[in-house]
């Protein structure tokens, strides 16, 4: 018994690939991992895969898909693996439908994936406040049929191409060797031999999935008529492998038809499984060269990348990269922050401001208000956004109509510059309601189905595929695929140039919202406006002298011969929420060129620049205003209990410096922004109050106002967020703090908000 399961031909492939194929073993352990949530929970990953969407819906549909990348991803590891050591099984030569028999004894890592993830999916679900637990079963239903149509047509194209020892050789081969009769000592005897060989299988699961013994006479067959039936079954496997790869080459060209954008989930195994078949393909070729050809090509990329034609920009839409670059040192800084430039550039503002006031001609000295939003991909945006809606709530709208500043970063950004569109619609068209919940549902509408997809049928390739914007020509991207898709969930109320909003913002119809980007370069910032905001670079009265060092640059200034006004507005978005390897940094027209991302890494919450822009009119705000009021919109909680610590393990210790770099950066932006308000709150000559609103998802499982006990999931750092994760966000407004935040709103603004003490007494 012993015997049968340990030189079985399952348990003896499993060593083989302990032995040989790690790295196989481990596309199987991060898959694992990531369905776990082991792994990239904070990111999302793991929820691609437990609740993946199609058509911005989760149905059975999208699980057939994930199914049908699954049994993909399989059968490429099946592939791979039979190319690369099938012909050490020299058994499998004569037996009918070799392949079909290796990839019955291959499926031990597979089947225990399978078995996991199905397990982890329905708790998922189930889970999920679904209509009825029926949903669950059609979802299991669609990715088993995806699976097994897949599996079925790749296994009946093999049926009918693969031929066994026998079949290849009818000809030339005695067939009576099929029924060669062995003495009972023979075969005691090449059953001995056979159990002393290297691969040392005894036993395999036949078709029927019974256990059978191998064949012992196996020596009595040609070795090299044995390795062509190899041969012919590899080349049919790499036929499905060249025409996997040029479906996915086709769909490249319709990657913008969204009947086409594949789930991500899918997306994701797919270009796993190329890269698997790629490993199988090379062995098929170059055989005992194949590492050497492997690591001279990497060295041939690595050389080759900074040329022109492989190293093409990520471009900003609407920019003119025609033209001259700019020069880019810190000479023309000098220039561009020269005193009498960001002074004119704050007269200009000072009259914005006077624009503002004049909307409260029964206010001597209204209430400035600011609103400073944080970073955090989409679930920042749907907070964001969901947090002005109830801001403009109040009142009839009063805290947003006396809003003059939006700052931020990233997602943030994303859901201000979204409801700042729909208020200024909302002024001359009554269908533009501000409150209407379907925004919520566009703002936080899917947008990484696209991204991941264009990652895989274009970016990994050499992009080719160009469009027109304005009179100018790009390659289309993954950039150009976000912000496609976020023009499309938001009807297409923000694809317009940065120059439309320079008279709303110029005339105080709607707040200034300075978008802003980290240059990677330098660490400076880059000041994306309309209206331009020298100021915000440099000392106001240019004391400082050239010993500064200038903190940000003003996009229009800087890039005046390259029609910056022309810049696609959804370009100005995505530099300011370009999250690493998922939207490539933006290359701007300077000499050296300039590099943008998201500028969440030096202020993720634009309490900063809310903090400038009112130290640089200081003087005008207290003689014009009552104050300002500072509403600061967190996608996390600031103060949290301290964590426990426990004696750290080996590998703890070489990781944890690092994890606690990222994972205490908020909290350090955070500590240095209360210390910068503190400081300005005690030397401004006005009143400056600030009003917190948080994302605390953990504040609503303890029923704070809401009364339910129900678990609340935070949501996760992705551009995807799935039904629960949305839950989770829009029920944050009903936390105690919040709920305080709100009422301190009212109470500031409320029916007698522009009544002074004096005139109330009367």
């Amino acid at each position: 018994m012993r015997d049968k399961i340990w030189f079985s031909f399952p348990v003896q492939l499993l060593l083989l690939h302990l032995r040989k194929n790690l790295a196989l073993i481990f596309v199987w352990i991060m898959l694992l991992g990531i369905i776990t949530e082991q792994f990239g929970v904070m990111l999302g990953i793991p929820f691609l895969f437990l609740d993946p969407e199609y058509l911005h819906q989760v149905s059975w549909i999208s699980f057939f898909m994930v199914g049908i990348g699954f049994a993909m991803l399989t059968m490429a590891f099946h592939m791979t693996t039979y190319i690369m050591d099938g012909s050490q099984f020299k058994f499998l030569a004569v037996l009918p439908k070799p392949f079909i028999h290796f990839c019955i004894n291959n499926s031990l890592i597979p089947f225990t994936f399978y078995l996991i993830y199905i397990i982890k999916f329905i708790n998922f679900q189930l889970q999920n406040d679904l209509s009825s637990d029926w949903i669950v079963l059609h979802y299991f239903l669609g990715f088993s049929g995806g699976g097994i149509l897949t599996f079925a047509l790749i296994f009946g194209y093999f049926s009918f191409t693969n031929k066994d020892f026998f079949i290849l050789f009818a000809g030339s081969v005695d067939k009576r060797l099929r029924k060669v009769r062995l003495t009972r000592a023979n075969v005691i005897s090449q059953y001995k031999e056979l159990k002393n060989k290297n691969d040392k299988v005894l036993y395999f699961i036949n078709l029927k999935l019974g256990m059978e013994k191998v064949r012992p006479d196996i020596s009595r067959f040609e070795g090299t008529k044995l390795l062509r039936v190899f041969d012919q079954n590899h080349l049919n496997l790499f036929l499905i492998q060249v025409f996997l790869i040029l479906f996915v080459l086709f769909l490249g060209f319709f990657k913008e038809k969204p009947v086409l954008q594949l789930p991500a989930a899918m997306s994701v195994t797919l270009l796993l499984a190329i890269l698997v078949m790629l490993v199988g393909a090379i062995s098929f070729w170059l055989r005992k060269w194949s590492t050497v050809v492997v690591l001279a090509f990497l060295i041939l990329v690595n050389y080759f990348s900074n040329f022109s034609f492989l190293n093409r920009p990520h471009e900003a839409f609407g920019l003119n990269y025609n033209t001259k670059p700019e020069l880019y040192n810190l000479e023309r800084l000098n220039q561009l922050l020269h005193p009498d430039t960001v002074i004119k550039d704050r007269s200009q503002t000072i009259q914005v401001l006077e624009n503002w006031k004049s909307k409260f001609p029964d206010e001597e000295k209204p209430k400035m208000v600011m609103v400073a939003a944080s970073g955090g991909g989409q679930r920042a945006s749907l907070w964001t956004f969901h947090v002005l809606q109830n801001i403009y709530g109040i009142a009839q709208g009063e805290i947003i109509k006396h809003t003059e500043l939006f700052t931020g970063a990233s997602g943030g950004v994303l859901g201000e510059a979204f409801f700042r569109e729909i208020y200024l619609r909302s002024q001359s068209n009554p269908e533009y309601d501000p409150l209407n919940p379907k925004y919520l549902d566009q703002i936080s509408a899917d947008n990484l189905n696209s991204i991941i997809f264009t990652l895989l049928v274009n970016d990994l390739l050499i992009r080719n595929q160009y469009f027109e914007y304005r009179g100018y020509k790009y390659l289309k991207d993954r950039g150009y695929a976000f912000e496609n898709q976020l023009n499309i969930n938001t009807e297409g109320v923000l694809d317009k140039p940065l120059s439309a909003y320079k008279e709303p913002e110029g005339s105080g119809e709607i707040p200034l919202l300075p978008v802003t980007a980290l240059i990677t370069n330098d660490g400076r910032k880059l000041v994306i406006s309309p209206n331009s905001m020298s100021y915000f670079g440099t000392s106001v009265l240019g004391k400082s002298g050239e010993a500064e060092k200038k903190q940000s640059i003003d996009f229009m200034r800087f890039f005046h011969g390259h029609d910056p006004g022309n810049l696609r507005f959804l370009s100005a978005l995505r530099m300011s929420a370009t999250f690493p390897f998922i939207t490539p940094n933006i290359q701007l027209p300077s000499e050296p060129e300039m590099e943008a991302m998201d500028t969440g890494l030096s202020d993720n919450f634009g309490i900063q620049d809310a903090l400038r822009f009112t130290y640089v009119f200081q003087e005008w705000i207290a003689e014009n205003t009552s104050g300002v009021v500072l509403i600061t919109i967190r996608d996390s909680e600031k103060n949290t209990e301290i964590p426990p610590t426990t004696p750290p393990k080996l590998f703890e210790k070489i990781f944890t410096p690092l994890k606690n770099i990222y994972s205490n950066w908020d909290h350090v932006q955070t500590i240095q922004n209360e210390v910068l308000f503190n400081y300005m709150n005690e030397s401004m000559p006005f009143p400056l109050e600030k009003v917190e609103f948080e994302y605390a998802p953990e504040q609503v499982q303890a029923g704070e106002l809401s009364g339910s006990q129900e678990t609340m999931q935070r949501a996760s750092l992705n551009w995807r967020l799935t039904a629960r994760e949305k839950k989770s966000i829009l029920a944050s407004i009903y936390t105690l703090k919040n709920q305080q935040s709100i009422q301190k709103l009212k109470e500031m603004f409320g029916p007698n908000h522009g009544v002074t003490p004096s005139d109330s007494i009367q």
